[in-house]
């Protein structure tokens, strides 16, 4: 049989999991970073080749795409992964949730979820700082920085000029 020693939760099944969910963030989030630079070096041509709702469109899709591949990164990293939480391997935390800090508030045993990463994501994106999560090493650091950068530049770039365009 083919799928002999891919069942779910298998340390092989786990291991090419991780590497696909590895590779789709890269790639979605290599595009994403692609697109925002073509878009940035259109506009400081000059050429006007975008009207206002294209380059409106297009920084809410940045936007939008930024938030959610940095929560699944978020997600897939801190402490393992999905499944070394669900199994409550003992993998340093790359995020403090203030849940965390408040035992008696949440349920017992509490750990985050997609949605806490989520919101993590979406807090970074808006603030340009963690909100909902202290990062606890550099390499938490280092993507809330680059979601942040992601964010800053399709909001005050792209989402500033498109806002010019339509009050013309």
């Amino acid at each position: 049989m083919l799928t002999v020693g891919l069942t779910a939760g298998s340390p092989r099944w786990l291991r090419i999991e991780r590497f696909t969910t590895s590779i789709f963030v890269l790639a979605v989030g290599g595009i994403t970073l692609t697109t925002l630079v073509v878009l940035v070096e259109e506009m400081l041509r000059g050429k006007g080749d975008f009207n206002a709702l294209e380059l409106l469109a297009s920084g809410i899709a940045i936007w939008v795409s930024n938030v959610i591949i940095f929560s699944l990164a978020f997600w897939h990293v801190d402490r393992g992964g999905p499944e070394a939480r669900l199994n409550r391997l003992a993998i340093p935390a790359d995020w403090f949730f203030p849940q965390e800090g408040v035992p008696d508030a949440v349920r017992p045993n509490w750990l985050p979820t997609f949605i806490d990463y989520l919101f993590l994501s979406f807090s970074t994106a808006t603030a340009f700082s963690p909100t909902g999560a202290i990062p606890l090493n550099a390499r938490a650091q280092l993507m809330l920085m680059l979601q942040s950068t992601i964010s800053l530049l399709t909001i005050a770039v792209i989402a500033a000029r498109a806002i010019n365009i339509l009050g013309s």
